[in-house]
């Protein structure tokens, strides 16, 4: 059986103020409409829901009965349009984000406060992975999106740049040589090099770059977090690689310096990423605008 839910909702105004007319005038719609409602619902259940007495009208036993659960089932109707209402204005809600760890204190850090500043009942919650395994949690939808270093592709994920990086060598007083000159390829990869891990996106862009001079790179010292590099190259352990827009102000004090080559890193960019043909939540849109916003976007 298929009723009209209009039907019940003017059969629970009728029931809550016991009069046709004053149904008709809650909802504005005439009074014959209203009559006329109640007479379809009654011949959709086979059964009558209301009398008329000396004092009006009143609800039969199956009427009293039907209307504890369109009642409830309104109630239920409204509460969630209320909260769908606060989804939208985000008074509400979850945001679950995937990135590496150093996309997470670099990028994310100061978004993520931000947000929560603007919008504190929106729960936040951050899954570290590599740019890869980030991939993988988004398409399990066990996040709704995630920061990537790109250049990344996977069918049925949208990838948008956020922020341009590139790829640079930095290096200590130990390597003095390299300082203030063009230094070619071949010259950097005889060095002592100190690079992110193999399973890295950013590293796999670096390796393509040497690989296209017939170059390849063998790092004597392998990490999986970027602020490591940094103060391994600082206590003379080798030059490293690393994005120059994570370093903050690791040049400042002179004791590490950036290397030129005479063919430089292309420049790649991180990106945010999220599935093509699921709606995203209201805040997760809004985080992505804040984060194209705050991150720079293209050059």
């Amino acid at each position: 059986m298929e009723v009209n839910l209009e039907l019940y909702r003017i059969f629970d105004a009728v029931a809550r103020v016991k009069s046709f007319s004053g149904a008709a005038r809650e909802m504005y719609i005439s009074q014959p409409a209203v009559s006329q409602s109640i007479r379809q619902l009654e011949e959709a259940l086979g059964t009558k829901l209301f009398v008329r007495g000396s004092k009006g009208i009143s609800l039969t036993q199956e009427g009293q009965i039907l209307w504890g659960y369109i009642s409830s089932a309104l109630s239920l109707i409204k509460s969630g349009e209320r909260r769908i209402s606060k989804l939208n204005d985000l008074g509400a809600g979850e945001l679950r984000i995937g990135a590496n760890d150093t996309l997470t204190k670099v990028c994310l850090l100061p978004l993520v406060e931000k947000f929560h500043e603007k919008f504190p009942d929106v729960a936040i919650s951050i899954t570290n992975r590599t740019s890869g395994k980030t991939l993988k949690l988004l398409k399990e939808g066990k996040i709704d999106i995630g920061f990537v270093n790109m250049p990344l592709s996977a069918e049925g994920v949208l990838f948008e740049e956020c922020m341009p990086v590139h790829d640079v060598f930095i290096a200590g007083r130990k390597h003095a040589d390299l300082k203030g000159r063009e230094v070619s390829m071949s010259e950097i990869a005889a060095k002592p090099l100190i690079m992110l891990e193999q399973s890295s996106n950013s590293r796999h862009w670096v390796d393509r770059h040497f690989a296209s001079g017939g170059i390849v790179l063998t790092p004597e010292i392998e990490m999986s977090a970027h602020d490591l590099l940094v103060d391994y190259s600082r206590i003379g352990l080798g030059v490293a690689c690393v994005v120059r827009e994570f370093l903050g102000d690791a040049l400042d004090s002179g004791e590490l310096f950036e290397i030129k080559l005479d063919q430089p890193v292309p420049r790649r960019g991180v990106g945010v990423c999220y599935l093509e043909n699921i709606s995203l939540s209201a805040a997760a849109k809004r985080f992505v605008e804040m984060a194209k916003q705050s991150m720079g976007g293209e050059n």
